[in-house]
């Protein structure tokens, strides 16, 4: 068992490759947070080497924007590790763009759809409470 959670929170209005996009995105983002949930790197039998993978499982719940953003004031409140995804970074394509088109959100509004949550257990499962895991 993990003292520490990760949990991957998706709109469930967005198409399919959106979502796997989404997630794609903020595991890379989880990673680079917490460097330390990074295993060593995968051997076969022949000696060919592969990159590390988390050490740790990773949940993907999903959620209407009111979801998300509970959970986004939750993490706030509880001090967890978050990454966001706002509807806006779509339209974008590079990271300086996504940066800028976040820092234009209401933070009191934002329009999320994805967030990745990293932290204490409980307060994890305090953020996600009552969410469905994404089918």
């Amino acid at each position: 068992m993990f003292d520490t959670k990760i949990a991957f929170i998706v709109r469930n209005d967005l198409a399919h490759w959106q979502r796997m996009n989404v997630v794609a995105f903020l595991a890379t983002g989880i990673a680079s947070a917490a460097p330390e949930i990074l295993g060593e790197p995968y051997v076969d039998a022949r000696g060919h080497e592969y990159g590390s993978m988390s050490i740790q499982p990773m949940l993907v719940f999903e959620a209407g924007l009111d979801g998300l953003q509970k959970a986004h004031r939750i993490g706030l409140e509880r001090g967890l590790t978050m990454l966001p995804y706002v509807f806006a970074m779509f339209s974008t394509g590079h990271d300086e763009a996504n940066r800028a088109v976040f820092q234009e959100e209401d933070p009191d509004n934002l329009q999320l759809v994805g967030l990745a949550l990293r932290g204490p257990r409980k307060a994890v499962d305090k953020a996600i409470k009552g969410l469905p895991l994404h089918p």
